[in-house]
């Protein structure tokens, strides 16, 4: 009981009271909050942005003699994945944690070959999920090229695909 002015009163609402700030409910907290998205939403998202590759698509692009500007691969991997699962010969290793200050033109942080926008960058993973939301993070960068592999260093090695020059030279 709570005394108000000389009288008690009930510390409980009674059903036509209005809430006030310490009455109101919690949200429940086995419930996503208003507006939040899955990673399957998040992930279709960045996706329909993207003009993913095949291994061999990207091994081709990656690959041919056309001079349409600077092309990188970038693998995204932690050390240990490419420890156990293997690495591509070429590729540009440039794990997620740093992902958008190495690639960024604008950075600070960015690698020297970073400095201009139209880079074909094509990103992979080990399966082609995380590959896809930071080929997203590039292009949000300014990098419009960036894409990713369909199923990763995975389908790469099961195309029994060699490794690539990048093209840095153009830079």
């Amino acid at each position: 009981m709570t005394e108000i002015t000389g009288r008690a009163v009930s510390a409980e609402l009674s059903p036509n009271s209005a809430p006030t700030s310490s009455s109101k409910t919690r949200p429940d907290p086995l419930l996503p909050p208003q507006g939040s998205r899955s990673i399957d939403e998040i992930l279709a998202d960045a996706r329909s942005n993207l003009k993913r590759l095949t291994a061999v698509e990207a091994f081709n692009l990656l690959t041919s003699s056309d001079d349409e500007g600077p092309k990188i691969l970038v693998d995204i991997r932690p050390v240990a994945q490419r420890h156990e699962e293997g690495s591509i010969e070429g590729a540009i290793i440039v794990e997620r944690n740093v992902l958008e200050w190495r690639m960024d033109p604008r950075s600070d942080s960015r690698l020297d070959f970073v400095n201009q926008y139209d880079l074909k960058v094509v990103v992979f993973c080990s399966e082609g999920y995380t590959s896809s939301l930071a080929a997203r993070s590039l292009q949000e960068l300014g990098l419009s090229n960036a894409t990713d592999i369909v199923g990763g260093f995975k389908a790469w090695k099961r195309a029994k695909l060699g490794g690539v020059r990048s093209r840095l030279s153009a830079l």
